[in-house]
């Protein structure tokens, strides 16, 4: 039997599932919809225990295979969120929600999961069992690690886990991993500069924050070019400069900035983290000024696991064909929660070709249904590879 056999009249059905979910978008943990979606369709296809709730609004799927001897439990995960963008794509099924939009390919993730999901549980040719993940909050929200926190890995005895993205530009059909880091760590950090506000026209009574935030936007790239190893990989971005004045004629008295710090290397990460608070506190006490630095410490660097990696290439290659799978790709300083879920779990995290479309989080992007077959197909041959049914 072929891996894709019960797949073939299914395509229709998990594109109409696809599409649907892209007119229905939800953001963060507020799923409320498509989880309902997911579980009713889990049920629907005779999963062996179907359980809601899981971080909040995630949906956990069991499936037991036909042969239960090799005690194996590996788990499938797929993203359910949508972004607050206003789509501009012109498909025929547009998001429905005005502000809000399937930007990242989630309802394709969430809707290939759902066929591999249900010809997996039409034919169960496997020996062992297979938890399907359906997480909210990816986007910024951190469902990965509020299922994690809720002790899904241990609920449902989940030995390894892994997870698909689709990538624009990247062929329909080609898939793209590598072992060690694939994706960076995400921070955030907020600089509030208190200085001294005043007549434009006599600046030397001020304390100009405005003066004291440019110098500190300055001074936070010497972390990157002088901080670290030119070898280590690190961006530090400040994105916002909010100033409290409106006036041509008046010297603001505080300034408020927001940025980003993306790393591979968790020692990497920790040193921007010391270096920022002592920079802002430093520069701005040069000025006379002062500078305070709220630090959230977001999504840790996706690391793929050696051996699950190599063994997901072989399955990918034998889907395929081996010129169609990049082992040792790029990584990319783009983050993911699914970092949280290999943290506590071996596994592999691989991208998967979206072909020419709009890049992610675009307002035209939309998730290309011609890889359906290719991602439900990598699903299954997974599941059947790693857990052979002995006849």
């Amino acid at each position: 039997m072929r891996t894709t056999d019960h797949l073939d009249n299914l395509l229709p059905e998990v594109t109409a599932w696809r599409r649907h979910l892209h007119e229905n978008p939800e953001l963060g943990y507020e799923v409320h919809e498509t989880a309902a979606f997911v579980a009713g369709k889990l049920r629907e296809f005779g999963c062996d225990e179907v359980v809601e709730g899981i971080g909040r609004t995630g949906v956990v799927g069991v499936i037991k295979g036909r042969g239960t001897t090799s005690g194996k439990v590996i788990g499938l995960r797929a993203d359910m969120d949508a972004l607050p963008i206003k789509e501009a794509s012109g498909v025929e099924w547009t998001s429905g929600t005005e502000g809000q939009m399937h930007a990242c390919g989630h309802d394709g993730h969430t809707a290939m999961l759902l066929g591999a999901a249900k010809a997996l549980s039409a034919s169960r040719e496997f020996d062992g069992t297979l938890v399907v993940i359906f997480q909210p909050a990816e986007e910024g929200g951190g469902g990965g690690l509020a299922m994690v926190k809720d002790g899904m890995m241990e609920r449902f005895g989940v030995q390894e886990v892994y997870g698909l993205h689709n990538m624009p530009d990247l062929a329909i059909g080609e898939f793209a991993i590598r072992p060690g880091p694939i994706m960076a760590g995400a921070d955030e950090f907020d600089i509030v500069v208190e200085g001294l506000g005043g007549h434009a026209a006599m600046p030397h009574i001020c304390r100009d924050s405005v003066v004291v935030a440019s110098h500190i936007v300055l001074a936070l790239q010497t972390i990157v070019s002088r901080g670290v190893a030119p070898t280590d990989s690190l961006v530090l971005s400040v994105t916002t400069m909010e100033v409290a004045g409106e006036a041509y004629n008046v010297i603001p008295q505080r300034v408020h900035m927001r940025g980003t710090v993306r790393t591979f290397d968790e020692a990497v990460r920790v040193e921007a983290k010391r270096r920022i608070s002592e920079i802002a506190a430093g520069t701005a006490a040069v000025f006379n000024a002062s500078a305070t630095v709220d630090y959230h410490d977001g999504y840790p660097p996706t690391v793929n696991h050696e051996a699950q990696t190599g063994f997901v290439v072989d399955v990918a290659r034998d889907l395929v064909g081996d010129e169609q799978v990049e082992s040792q790709c790029t990584p990319t300083m783009g983050a993911e929660d699914f970092s949280f879920m290999l943290n506590a779990r071996p596994g592999a995290f691989i991208f998967m070709g979206n072909g020419p479309s709009a890049s992610l989080h675009h307002p035209e992007y939309d998730f290309n249904d011609e890889a359906i077959t290719h991602g439900c197909g990598y699903w299954m041959k997974l599941v059947s590879t790693a857990m052979p049914l002995t006849k």
